[in-house]
């Protein structure tokens, strides 16, 4: 029974990560230097209610590769590489943390979406400090710690209103198979 549900959880992985990428693909904004407004943390916050923390964390993981893969272009350094990328993506697998809970799936979103904002944010002030625009949203930049928040913040915190709003929608028809209450 229990390598069955590992089947189960690894083909359920490999489909929400897919569709993660492919709804990653349906930007309804884009900043200049990466980051854009998007669902793409949806399918992988539902996986980590569904799953819970290990499988959350590797089909996190396996997504910042295909990440990688194809925004390559925003890493310009080993840094950003690990950092924009690698760790920013797998840490939404933290969401997992909360699989077992009654409304996990919105803590969880919650909890992945400010772990994901602190690994830009850290980032974005270090290795993209050099970037720093003069102005940014009719603001003068004197900071790169709060250039990276503003940038950062503009586009993470949109990206987790649009999951909880589109989470809290299907809820009632669709929450016993989110908190994988389906999986004997």
């Amino acid at each position: 029974m229990n390598s069955k549900i590992s089947l189960r959880a690894l083909t359920e992985g490999a489909v929400f990560v897919a569709l993660a990428v492919v709804v990653g693909k349906l930007k309804l904004f884009e900043l200049p230097q990466g980051g854009s407004v998007n669902l793409a943390m949806l399918p992988i916050f539902i996986y980590c209610a569904r799953w819970g923390f290990k499988p959350a964390m590797l089909a996190s993981f396996v997504y910042s590769l295909l990440k990688l893969s194809f925004d390559g272009a925003y890493a310009w350094g080993w840094q950003s590489i690990v950092g924009d990328y690698i760790v920013a993506f797998t840490v939404l697998g933290l969401a997992g943390l909360f699989h077992a809970r009654r409304y996990g799936f919105f803590t969880g979103s919650v909890v992945g979406a400010l772990a994901r904002f602190l690994v830009h944010y850290v980032v974005g002030a270090t290795v993209w400090a050099e970037y720093m625009p003069e102005t940014f949203f009719g603001l003068t930049m004197h900071s790169p710690w709060f250039y990276s928040l503003l940038y950062n913040g503009s586009f993470i915190l949109i990206d987790l209103a649009l999951c909880l709003l589109v989470g809290w929608a299907i809820w009632k028809p669709l929450g016993k198979y989110i908190r994988g209450e389906d999986i004997q």
